[in-house]
């Protein structure tokens, strides 16, 4: 009987000892899995979040440029227009009756320009903004036209 008991008693003892083991490793493997798979979810989470900053600044980058390039664009062509404006002022058209009033006028509104200024800074009167603008660009396009024309241009 002894032998009896010793053999169901080892036997038995290593089989429920071993699914109890086994169980219980399978019980922290599980549990393990688990937490490793919430990292691995915040660690993604994370990882989107710093992808989706980076598309949103190469963006606001890339929008920034463009304006940057279209502004830059817009001041060319402004550039551009103010010399074709001056380039062309002094061009002769071969009507003479045309030609006499160009070399008239041209003159006729820098004295104006002048004139204006000239009070407008003794304190007579004020000029607005505009005003200053439209006198300073009747001075330029004579005095550029003037100095063009002397440089053979």
């Amino acid at each position: 009987m002894s032998a009896l008991l010793s053999f169901l008693g080892g036997t038995a003892f290593r089989m429920i000892w071993g699914e109890v083991s086994h169980w219980m490793t399978a019980k922290i493997e599980h549990k393990q899995e688990l937490e490793r798979m919430q990292q691995q979810e915040l660690m993604a989470a994370a990882q989107h979040a710093r992808n989706q900053e980076a598309i949103r600044i190469q963006a606001d980058l890339g929008i920034k440029t463009i304006q940057m390039q279209a502004e830059a664009d817009l001041s060319r062509l402004d550039v551009g227009a103010w010399a074709s404006a001056v380039a062309d002022v002094g061009k002769q058209t071969g009507i003479r009756w045309l030609d006499a009033w160009n070399g008239t006028i041209r003159p006729a509104v820098a004295t104006w320009a002048v004139a204006r200024i000239t009070v407008a800074e003794l304190g007579i009167y004020t000029m607005s903004d505009n005003a200053w603008s439209v006198a300073s660009a009747a001075l330029g396009i004579y005095l550029a036209d003037r100095t063009l024309f002397k440089r053979g241009k």
